[in-house]
């Protein structure tokens, strides 16, 4: 069934197993009492159940939360900083500005698409090498046809992020997953032939998230607020400033190609 019957069969009614709202009384997440089941629960830890209807162990959550420690970089020259920044020094609002910061964190470079990439590539690898196929052979392979996201960084190659959780995933056991494992494999093919191509933050995180389960649709509900924790200190600090004075452009720094002076008709 589809077209106008589907759409009459699903008229005025919500049919979902997620949860519902029951003013007054209580409300239901997933099948538990929010309030009376859950309240204890870490925040992040709901997160990932609401996600994936899954709780996940306490050093799982541990390092989820190392990882977006570890993004949160209050630098408003960032991109998706320097939006949320620029919304405030105009006097928008904190939340439209954060909120717009946030939809440009899906960046294919530097953001969510890249992880996205990242994690399918680790995944679809781990399969592969899994029913026979050769490692090295798949990677050059994939060098070959297309980017292999995860690996190589603008400005400098080397990721500082990279140590610091690596030493969180090792003190709570997950740093020997095996997606892990194959992301280390990957770099250690990649590096003698392209040296700046090493292992950047995307395929680690990645490689932690596939190692606790989780799909490419849901790696990219979980990332949403990878960078969330840098945003406001620029929001902040935009909104101290005079407004409009956060990185002026005038006129004579921009490099016009375009038509000469013109006269206009009045």
């Amino acid at each position: 069934m589809n077209g106008p019957d589907q759409l009459l069969q699903n008229t005025g009614r919500l049919r979902t197993a997620m949860g519902e709202c029951f003013p007054g009384t209580h409300t239901i997440f997933r099948g538990h009492d929010l309030h009376r089941e859950l309240l204890e629960m870490d925040w992040v830890g709901l997160y990932v159940f609401g996600i994936t209807g899954r709780k996940l162990t306490d050093a799982q959550v541990r390092v989820l939360h190392a990882i977006w420690v570890c993004t949160s970089y209050p630098d408003t020259r960032l991109w998706n900083n320097r939006v949320a920044a620029l919304a405030a020094s105009a006097r928008s609002s904190a939340n439209l500005g954060i909120v717009a910061g946030l939809a440009l964190s899906e960046a294919t470079t530097y953001g969510g698409q890249a992880g996205m990439r990242s994690l399918h590539f680790l995944i679809e690898t781990q399969r592969r090498v899994r029913d026979g196929a050769d490692l090295e052979q798949v990677v050059l392979e994939e060098k070959a046809a297309r980017r292999i996201y995860g690996y190589g960084r603008p400005i400098n190659s080397i990721d500082e992020r990279l140590p610091w959780i690596m030493q969180v995933a090792a003190n709570f056991g997950l740093d020997q997953g095996t997606h892990v494992r194959l992301a280390h494999a990957v770099e250690a093919i990649l590096q003698p032939r392209y040296p700046k191509l090493r292992m950047n933050y995307a395929a680690l995180h990645a490689a932690l998230i596939a190692d606790m389960g989780l799909s490419v649709r849901e790696y990219q509900m979980l990332r949403v607020p990878t960078f969330l924790a840098g945003m406001p200190p620029c929001v902040a600090d935009a909104a101290a400033k005079p407004e409009g004075t956060l990185f002026p452009t005038p006129c004579a720094a921009i490099a016009y190609e375009g038509q000469d002076h013109r006269t206009w008709p009045r």
